[in-house]
């Protein structure tokens, strides 16, 4: 290994002293990736230690919950609740905002998916972890719910941890994203991917095409243009799909291209989570110089309702998004 190889904690400190980031931040982002190596440890060990299957209960959002992901829910409040900084935790595990932590250090604010696509897990497949920090801008000497409502554009660092045939960690504090792999021998994530940008363009696409009768003719008619071989407007995408959002949304970044879930008859507003999916993963693409929105409207200027509000997600690379949106605003390409 090269002497010049740089730490996750190295970059950090290098982050403090450059741009003035805040050190409690630097502490934050510290114990996301301790997080991330004991996730990404016991999930590697999951069949082995009795942790796959079922716990046999739902989560606030209604989806059946995994043993390990009610593991990694506890993880992750385990990793923040003696830090003092964090106010409050928003994660799809739990059903209403836990309060961690009174007092004047306590200036964050926590929006988490401890583990994405967990229905992976059986198989072996890739899961992910995405995360947002905001900083809490209520007055009082506690956090509330009010200082987890809001838009994606006050985060002020977000980001994802992909668990597959590596561990990495990409985020973003604004201006630039990295990413991070894991190296198990010494235990550090590594800067692997430095100030990543996300292409212009791509030829890949990631949706869960078992929905297409139920979507919009535009969205189907979009389908079809991107597949179409004969076309000659563009080059065919393919379609890759992993059912991990982690997954999806990491290869279109590094790659390019276009990751969609709209919305259905059956649900009017979306499936996935506006706090602790969209908007963390919009922050990070966008920053990377992609784009991601409803279809409709920038995901990051929505100021959520509640905990558990749902969206239509459109992400990935400027091109690609803005394709999407006039099929469907206009049902054919221009």
């Amino acid at each position: 290994m090269s002497t010049q190889a740089i730490t996750f904690n190295r970059h950090l400190w290098q982050q403090h002293k450059q741009f003035n980031q805040p050190i409690g931040l630097s502490i934050l982002m510290t114990q996301m990736g301790f997080a991330a190596k004991i996730l990404s440890r016991e999930i590697g060990l999951a069949a082995l230690a009795g942790k796959l299957g079922l716990v046999g209960e739902k989560n606030a959002t209604g989806d059946t919950q995994k043993k390990l992901d009610v593991f990694s829910n506890e993880v992750v409040i385990d990793a923040f609740s003696d830090t003092g900084l964090v106010a409050a935790i928003a994660s799809e595990e739990l059903d209403q905002v836990q309060l961690i932590e009174c007092g004047g250090d306590a200036q964050y604010i926590l929006c988490i998916d401890p583990l994405d696509g967990s229905s992976n897990t059986d198989t072996g497949n890739a899961v992910g972890t995405i995360f947002g920090f905001y900083r809490r801008h209520t007055t009082g000497y506690c956090g509330t719910e009010a200082d987890v409502l809001r838009q994606g554009a006050d985060l002020i660092t977000a980001g994802y941890i992909l668990y597959g045939a590596s561990t990495i960690l990409v985020y973003s504090c604004g201006g630039s994203v990295d990413g991070f792999t894991l190296d198990p021998s010494v235990g550090e994530f590594m800067l692997s991917h430095p100030d990543i940008h996300c292409p212009t363009e791509g030829k890949i696409y990631s949706a869960n095409l078992s929905y297409y009768c139920e979507w919009r003719p535009q969205i189907q008619t979009l389908v079809d243009y991107l597949g179409d071989s004969q076309s000659t407007h563009h080059p065919p995408y393919s379609m890759r799909y992993s059912g991990a959002l982690v997954a999806d949304v990491h290869r279109i970044l590094l790659e390019g291209g276009l990751y969609f879930y709209p919305s259905t008859h059956q649900q009017p507003d979306g499936k996935l989570r506006l706090l602790y999916e969209n908007a963390p993963l919009a922050f990070v693409v966008e920053q990377a110089g992609g784009l991601a929105s409803t279809g409709k409207q920038r995901i990051l200027d929505i100021k959520a309702d509640s905990i558990h509000q749902r969206s239509p997600l459109v992400i990935g690379s400027a091109s690609a998004v803005t394709l999407y949106e006039q099929f469907l605003q206009e049902g054919a390409p221009v």
